[in-house]
């Protein structure tokens, strides 16, 4: 079993921190790990961001005080882990943050180096982070949230910098749902990750993350995207060594009931 999502951001870049998470993996019967970072935390894709600076200043500092890293220091440590040997097969990629204005800055940066993988994710719609506070939803137009959110998501897969698509159905983080019928957007969408070979997470993220009651996507997405054989795989979407195989199991099940 695969955990293709666990992000190493809470600790060191040591062999002994990443012992913590092969540990983990084991003791949870994973034999296989997806280990990366946000795009947010290099320097390096500084030009991104922006716009997200300039929404709000609580955006602003939030950036500040995650972009402190250069891409070259994480390079350094996939070079030096694999040379190590581990109980489980590490695979080592990027979450990177899409922004449509960006193709060409994200294409360099995934070319410079030899990564394993790639998820591409909406994270930002028009500079709003829709997915730190619930507070920050005040006041927004859902459905056109939603629209943009989608919009994105469809230029982010036809981009073709990713191998996969992170946590697609995330923008219900705090319970805010559109009055507009997705179905139509759902078939497109699975229609272009099959068109580039990508593969989508099941990711029980949000449940891990923010206590939300379903697993991975909404029922209408993950029956069309399984009607259409698209690629799904498991992600955790763990950010600390304990919660490696979080969900794993379980939304494993549930996609052979």
């Amino acid at each position: 079993m695969t955990d293709v999502h666990i992000h190493i951001e809470r600790g060191p870049y040591t062999k002994e921190w990443i012992d913590r998470f092969v540990k983990q993996a084991v003791s949870m019967g994973i034999d296989e790990i997806y280990l990366l970072e946000h795009s947010h935390r290099f320097i390096e894709f500084a030009p991104m961001y922006a716009s997200v600076c300039e929404y709000s200043d609580y955006q602003k500092n939030w950036y500040k005080s995650k972009a402190t890293l250069s891409i070259k220091d994480f390079q350094a440590l996939i070079t030096e882990m694999r040379s190590r040997e581990f109980p489980v097969k590490i695979k080592w990629g990027l979450e990177v943050c899409y922004f449509p204005d960006f193709e060409e800055l994200i294409g360099d940066i995934l070319n410079c180096f030899t990564f394993d993988f790639s998820v591409g994710s909406i994270h930002w719609v028009n500079g709003f982070g829709f997915d730190h506070k619930a507070e920050f939803w005040n006041n927004m137009d859902i459905d056109q949230i939603y629209f943009q959110y989608y919009s994105l998501m469809l230029r982010l897969v036809k981009s073709g910098l990713f191998s996969g698509l992170a946590h697609p159905d995330s923008i219900k983080c705090f319970h805010h749902y559109p009055v507009q019928d997705l179905t139509d957007t759902y078939h497109l969408l699975a229609d272009e990750l099959n068109a580039r070979h990508m593969y989508a997470e099941q990711s029980g993220g949000l449940a891990l993350n923010y206590g939300f009651e379903e697993l991975g996507m909404n029922q209408t997405m993950l029956r069309i995207f399984k009607n259409k054989n698209v690629a799904i795989r498991f992600a955790s979407d763990a950010h600390k060594p304990e919660d490696v195989g979080a969900n794993i199991f379980k939304m494993q099940e549930m996609m052979q009931a």
